[in-house]
């Protein structure tokens, strides 16, 4: 089994990227398995500029192919927020219940045909000797009025989507990847993903 490295420290993205990366034949690690604190800030301005810049730093660094994701909400009632702000929308201490709360409390007046909203995601995949290249996918829903659901992280407990008639935290693992923002992007890359792993050999 070849190993791949997820640039992340996030738990529930890195369960995701064994869900969907485990039947390609992957061992997946993150940098929580990576001796040291690698932290790429990120100071990009768009879902693609944050993974490029997360992927290429850490396969310098690590000399091996890495894996970035960058994703987020945008909900159209709020012109797009929080985006790439996503993870800190409440602050920088980065929690995933503060953040609900804040958008819940910022969408308090809207009624449910106008909060429409996606997630978005973006995978780079950048290593020794080959060209970084990005693959992207979205999953469309609203934003319900309080939390349902226990699966997933993040604000999954309010994303509901219409053609499950549920959230995605209502979603197992299996059904939520077959569906979200971070699956379709994956969908996009496993055509190209061996291929770019051979060009440098095997992950070790």
């Amino acid at each position: 089994m070849k190993e791949i490295l997820i640039a992340t420290k996030n738990a529930g993205k890195v369960n995701d990227f064994i869900t969907l990366l485990k039947p390609l034949g992957f061992n997946v690690l993150s940098l929580n398995d990576i001796e040291g604190d690698i932290d790429v800030e990120e100071t990009g301005e768009t879902f693609e500029e944050n993974a490029i810049l997360k992927a290429e730093t850490v396969a310098a660094l690590l000399g091996k192919v890495v894996i970035a994701d960058d994703s987020g909400l945008e909900i159209d009632a709020l012109q797009g927020a929080p985006g790439v702000y996503s993870a800190r929308f409440a602050g920088a201490n980065k929690s995933d219940e503060a953040n609900i709360d804040k958008v819940l409390a910022e969408l308090n007046a809207v009624p449910e045909q106008e909060r429409t909203a996606r997630f978005r995601c973006v995978l780079a995949v950048a290593g020794p000797n080959i060209k970084t290249e990005t693959f992207s996918g979205s999953c469309e829903g609203r934003i319900t009025n309080e939390r349902h659901g226990k699966n997933g992280f993040g604000y999954d407990p309010i994303f509901y989507v219409a053609e499950k008639e549920c959230t995605l935290a209502e979603l197992s693992a299996e059904e939520k990847n077959a569906i979200s923002h971070r699956g379709a992007a994956l969908v996009k890359l496993q055509a190209k993903l061996p291929q770019l792993v051979t060009e440098v050999g095997n992950v070790e």
